[in-house]
C-alpha cells in the first residue's frame, strides 16, 4: 500500500468519488444528472462558481473568446513540434502559454487543449488547422476544428457527455499534481502543465488507446472468449477493466455506454464495432469473475472512452489529449481551491536508507 493511500490530503467541494457504491458526485450533482443532460460549460459553471460568479451563458462566451486567443498560438506549430507524439506536442505548446492566477489565465488553460489537440491532429496529417468560432459551444467547436465539417447534434452531445464525465474525479494523480503546484503559487499554467505530465502515464490517462488494440485483435464477437482466455492464461491484463478506487462498476463507463448507444441509434457509430465491444465486455467480465473471484474487476471508463472517441473521429494516439481537454476544467477548479486555502502542500517522508556513519 502506498504511504498516501487513504490519507486525506485536501478538503474539497468539487467532487466525491464513492468507490464502494460506484457513485461520482460533482458539486452536489450525481454524474447521472449531468452526463448527457448538461453541457461542459454548465459543469464548468458548477466547478468554477467561485472564479466565475456570472451566468453559464457568460462563461460560455468567455470560454469561446479564450479559444480564439489559444488559436493564435497554432500558427507556431513548427515541424519539430508536429514530429512529436500528440500528447507530447500538446505539452510543448501548452508550455508556451502565459502563466498567472487571474480569470483570463484560467480560461486560457481550459480552452487551449480543445484547440491544440485538433490542430495537432490535422497538422500531423498535413491539413491546415480550422479556426474556432465564438458562436459555437465548446464540444461542437472542438469537433468542427477536428473535421472541418458540421457535426450532428448527437455527435456534439456525445462529446459533451465525455467532457462532462471526465471533468473531475476526486484527488487522482494529475489533479493532486495540479494542487501541489498551485499551492506553491506558481500559476495556473504551471499547474496544468504538471498535471498533463502526470496524465500522460499509462497508469492514469495514457491507457484508453490499447482498448482498441484489443478489439482489433479479437476481430469478431465469436472470437472474444478464446482470445481473452488466452490473454488471461499468459498473465496479461485486459484493458478497460478494473479500477483503483471503484469496488463496483465505474459509473463513468455507464455514462459513456449510454452516449454510445444514442450515437449508434443516430447512425454515428459502426454497429459491428459496437457489437464487438459488447461481446468483449460480456466475455471479459465473465472470465475475470471466474479467474479472479477475490477481486472486483468491472468495466472502467477507459473501455467506452476508446469507443466513443474513435466514433467521433479522434485517432487513438490523441485520446490522452482529449482527456486533458475535459479534465482541464477540474484541474483549474482544484488549483483555484488550493490557492484559496493559502497553504503549501508539504507532506513528510519516512527515511529508510542507511544510517549515517
Amino acid at each position: 500500500m502506498s504511504a498516501l493511500d487513504d490519507v486525506i490530503a485536501a478538503e474539497t467541494r468539487l467532487s466525491e468519488v464513492d468507490g464502494v457504491n460506484g457513485r461520482l458526485v460533482i458539486c452536489g450533482h450525481s454524474l447521472d444528472a449531468l452526463a448527457g443532460r448538461k453541457t461542459y460549460e454548465a459543469v464548468l459553471a458548477l466547478l468554477l462558481g467561485d472564479l466565475f460568479p456570472g451566468s453559464e451563458d457568460t462563461l460560455r462566451s468567455e470560454l469561446a473568446e479564450a479559444r480564439l486567443l489559444a488559436f493564435q498560438r497554432v500558427a507556431r506549430l513548427d515541424t519539430d513540434l508536429l514530429s512529436l507524439p500528440i500528447t507530447e506536442g500538446l505539452r510543448a505548446i501548452m508550455a508556451r502559454l502565459p502563466d498567472g492566477e487571474d480569470k483570463s489565465a484560467a480560461l486560457l488553460q481550459i480552452a487551449a487543449p480543445a484547440v491544440f489537440v485538433p490542430a495537432l491532429i490535422r497538422g500531423k496529417s498535413g491539413k491546415s488547422p480550422v479556426p474556432p468560432d465564438a458562436g459555437r459551444g465548446h464540444a461542437e467547436d472542438m469537433l468542427v476544428m477536428l473535421t472541418g465539417a458540421q457535426p450532428s447534434a448527437e455527435q456534439v452531445r456525445a462529446l459533451d457527455t465525455y467532457l462532462v464525465t471526465v471533468s473531475d474525479h476526486g484527488l487522482n494523480a494529475s489533479t493532486f499534481t495540479a494542487r501541489v503546484v498551485a499551492s506553491t503559487r506558481a500559476g495556473y499554467a504551471s499547474a496544468v502543465l504538471a498535471a498533463l505530465g502526470a496524465l500522460k502515464g499509462p497508469l492514469h490517462g495514457g491507457a484508453p488507446g490499447p482498448v482498441l488494440d484489443m478489439l482489433d485483435a479479437v476481430r469478431a464477437p465469436e472470437n472474444a472468449r478464446s482470445w481473452l482466455t488466452s490473454e488471461l492464461a499468459r498473465g496479461e491484463r485486459l484493458m478497460g477493466f478494473g479500477h483503483r478506487i471503484y469496488r463496483v462498476r465505474d459509473p463513468r463507463a455507464d455514462a459513456l455506454k449510454s452516449a454510445l448507444s444514442r450515437l449508434g441509434a443516430a447512425g454515428g457509430m459502426d454497429a459491428a464495432r459496437l457489437a464487438l465491444a459488447e461481446a468483449v465486455e460480456r466475455e471479459a467480465l465473465a472470465l475475470l469473475r471466474a479467474a479472479k473471484p477475490g477481486r472486483v474487476l468491472e468495466t472502467n471508463v477507459e473501455f467506452f472512452t476508446a469507443l466513443l472517441l474513435e466514433a467521433l473521429g479522434f485517432p487513438r494516439d490523441a485520446f490522452t489529449g482529449v482527456f486533458a481537454a475535459g479534465r482541464a476544467g477540474g484541474w483549474i477548479a482544484h488549483a483555484h481551491e488550493q490557492i484559496e486555502t493559502g497553504r503549501l502542500i508539504r507532506p513528510q517522508s519516512r527515511y529508510i536508507g542507511p544510517k549515517a556513519a
